[in-house]
């Protein structure tokens, strides 16, 4: 259901879409939909949102919004980031709220991990 004036959509850089793909497919078990060879989009994964051929990749080194997962237990799920070729930016550290961690894809775009269940 869309929502008026919600957050709907996002969009992030990926300079090699087969590999971004594979990665999301594998660690999170996404599905995704071509749109011609430069964009793949993702639906029902919370947020809905496409890949786009691009060099460049979203950091917050370089100011970008940092999109983040919610995870039940956040030891399991970062072991499947690395299991499908993600690589740990930030390990697991406690913030006010609980715990997270920081992660980029194959393609270098930075997503983090939180939880509130304890260690």
């Amino acid at each position: 259901m869309k929502t008026h004036e919600k957050l709907d959509y996002v969009e992030l850089p990926a300079a090699n879409l087969d590999r971004t793909r594979a990665f999301f497919e594998s660690a999170f078990g996404w599905t995704f939909e071509d749109y011609g060879p430069d964009y793949c989009a993702f639906s029902n994964q919370g947020l809905d949102g496409g890949f786009y051929r691009s060099e460049l990749y979203s950091t917050t080194r370089n100011g970008a919004a940092l999109l983040v997962f919610y995870s039940e237990d956040i030891e399991a799920t970062l072991a499947k980031i690395e299991a499908a070729g993600g690589r740990i930016e930030k390990p697991i550290f406690a913030f006010p709220g609980g715990r997270r961690f920081h992660f980029c894809e194959p393609c270098g775009s930075e997503f983090a991990v939180w939880t509130d269940k304890p260690a």
